[in-house]
């Protein structure tokens, strides 16, 4: 047990002076969060909505789709996405292997299910009459979409935050796209695996306390936001 206390001595000591090598880990892994986070937002809302509101042929095999698609296994993913990366390949000529870019894009291929899901989940549990409502005072399908969204925030915060969580925690696809490269796509998780492997227990100790920490200030967000849209109902006379 006494090289578990080293190391948490030695993990406190890299936190408190700043260690450069750690900040660059968190900087890598805070870039990939943002951008992979922000690439599934924007394509997996539009089509979250579209699969909770509407009516159209194929719409039940797309809602299975999106469910099938949050479990599938990051190391499969990252496979598929460094083979399609490899020179020869489709996207070979773009460049991104080995690179951030292309682990962003690895990421966001594994973001986007889990948005998609979550957000025609959040739609769909909407009171039935709320939108029937702002159809018949002839609300236009965007503007409808746009309550929509509004009014199943917390869901799609929900789902923001597992997309934001997942590219925290991922290590299958950061090491099969990224080639865990130290200062350009290694992240706080890869990370900590390398440096468990490399015996490096104080620096493992100090990534995992940040990563742990990250991860708890996401949560923490989801609950002040969940118990902030239930104070007003709380409050309501019976």
């Amino acid at each position: 047990m006494e090289f578990l206390w080293d190391g948490l001595r030695q993990a406190v000591d890299l936190l408190l002076s700043g260690d450069d090598e750690v900040l660059g880990i968190v900087g890598v892994t805070l870039r990939l969060a943002f951008w992979s986070t922000l690439i599934a937002l924007a394509l997996g809302l539009p089509l979250g909505l579209a699969l909770g509101l509407g009516r159209f042929r194929g719409r039940g095999a797309g809602l299975a789709l999106a469910n099938a698609g949050m479990g599938l296994p990051p190391v499969i993913v990252g496979l598929v996405v460094a083979l399609l990366l490899f020179r020869g390949a489709p996207l070979g000529e773009t460049g991104l292997l080995y690179t951030l870019e292309g682990v962003i894009l690895a990421q966001a291929v594994l973001s986007l299910p889990v948005v998609v899901a979550l957000t025609a989940a959040a739609v769909q549990s909407l009171p039935a009459g709320l939108l029937d409502q702002a159809r018949a005072f002839g609300a236009s399908r965007g503007a409808v979409a746009l309550l929509a969204l509004r009014e199943a925030r917390v869901g799609v915060l929900a789902a923001t935050i597992a997309a934001v969580g997942s590219a925290f925690a991922e290590v299958g696809a950061v090491v099969l796209v990224g080639g865990n490269i130290n200062g350009e796509t290694e992240t706080l998780a890869s990370a900590v695996l390398v440096r468990v492997s490399a015996g490096e227990y104080g620096r493992a100790i100090a990534l995992g306390i940040i990563l742990l920490g990250l991860i708890l200030i996401l949560a923490a967000g989801l609950t002040l936001a969940q118990q902030h849209e239930r104070r007003p109902l709380l409050g309501r006379p019976s």
